[in-house]
């Protein structure tokens, strides 16, 4: 069983409707015990970095993500969710899980663009076998991660500059953008990765 994090702040429905799609079995729930048993955990996230730690440490759920994370089960994270793996965040005060060591930095403004980065783009590199180079997904977010180790990069994209849009680490990836939403290709991605909960 899968697990969706639910701490008032993430996109659970259409989440769950692709998991389903897909034939796996998943939970939206926001029991500890239930995310600390499940066999794959994913922190999905809409909305600001505060108000989601916020949200995070007052359900208690801070500590049951890391460590579930320590378990060594698959955990993903989604957008916001990705970003909150991180220590801190240009968008607030803060402090992140810190599992991911590296920063949130909001994005600059491309000449001629808008922020939010919004709308379709494509992988430009992809360094872990649940990605392919050229795949074409959708994204909603006005800041980046930066991770400190490089090696952690697991995919980029590129919107005014080349910044991480994915990352791996141990049993954790994470993607800025939203697989739940990128049709075929973002439903092979979550496929992929969901394949190691079995």
């Amino acid at each position: 069983m899968i697990a969706i994090v639910d701490y008032g702040m993430g996109n659970l429905g259409s989440v769950q409707k692709a998991l389903n799609y897909l034939g796996y079995d998943s939970i939206i729930t926001r029991d500890s015990e239930q995310v600390l048993t499940a066999s794959g955990v994913i922190l999905p996230g809409v909305g600001a970095f505060d108000p989601a730690m916020e949200a995070l440490s007052k359900l208690g759920l801070d500590q049951t993500v890391c460590d579930y994370v320590s378990s060594g089960r698959p955990f993903l994270g989604v957008c916001l969710g990705m970003q909150l793996l991180f220590d801190g965040s240009d968008e607030g005060a803060n402090k992140g899980l810190g599992i991911i060591k590296g920063k949130v930095r909001r994005l600059p403004k491309p000449e001629g663009q808008k922020i939010p980065h919004m709308g379709w783009n494509d992988l430009i590199s992809a360094n872990d076998h649940v990605f392919r180079s050229g795949d074409y997904v959708y994204f909603v977010h006005s800041y980046y991660c930066d991770p400190e180790d490089r090696s952690h990069v697991a995919a980029e994209a590129f919107f005014g500059i080349p910044f991480a849009c994915a990352v791996s680490k141990d049993n954790i990836l994470a993607t800025q953008f939203h697989p739940e939403k990128s049709g075929e290709v973002g439903l092979a991605i979550l496929n992929r990765w969901a394949r190691r909960t079995r």
